[in-house]
């Protein structure tokens, strides 16, 4: 796996290209030059966070004949202080899945298999945050 980031300008506005050529932009706060030009670095842990783990649940629900018709994801952090950077306390990713068909214990298990079991990105940030997630079914 491979990335390559670019600066797009004389501060910190970023792009990073993947061996796939696909783009993301990145950039830092105004305080410190930025231009609101892209996510902040710790803004796309959560956002891989929910993605990896969409993923994982749009997968295993299919496997289950529970296809949900819409998903969205809502992910929040907490972070502290430690010593010259921070890290994230606390993570929640909130799912809302909609679909008249989907069941209630097939949904919660396929969350809890996502993050306790094949989301390498929680898997990764539980090192240092507790994770907890909650969804919401509307039909």
């Amino acid at each position: 796996m491979k990335i390559t980031i670019n600066r797009l300008n004389d501060a910190v506005h970023m792009e990073a290209k993947n061996e796939d050529g696909v783009t993301l932009q990145m950039d830092g706060t105004q305080e410190i030059g930025g231009i609101n030009g892209g996510f902040r670095p710790m803004q796309m842990l959560l956002a891989a966070a929910g993605g990896c783990s969409a993923i994982d649940v749009i997968g295993i629900l299919k496997k289950q004949r529970q296809n949900p018709d819409d998903l969205k994801i809502e992910v929040t952090g907490e972070r502290v202080d430690v010593g010259t950077y921070s890290e994230f306390k606390s993570i929640n990713i909130h799912f809302i899945l909609k679909g008249s068909h989907l069941e209630e214990s097939k949904v919660a298990r396929a969350i809890d298999l996502s993050l306790s079991k094949y989301c390498s990105v929680s898997k990764t940030l539980e090192k240092t945050a507790t994770i907890t997630s909650s969804y919401k079914i509307v039909k």
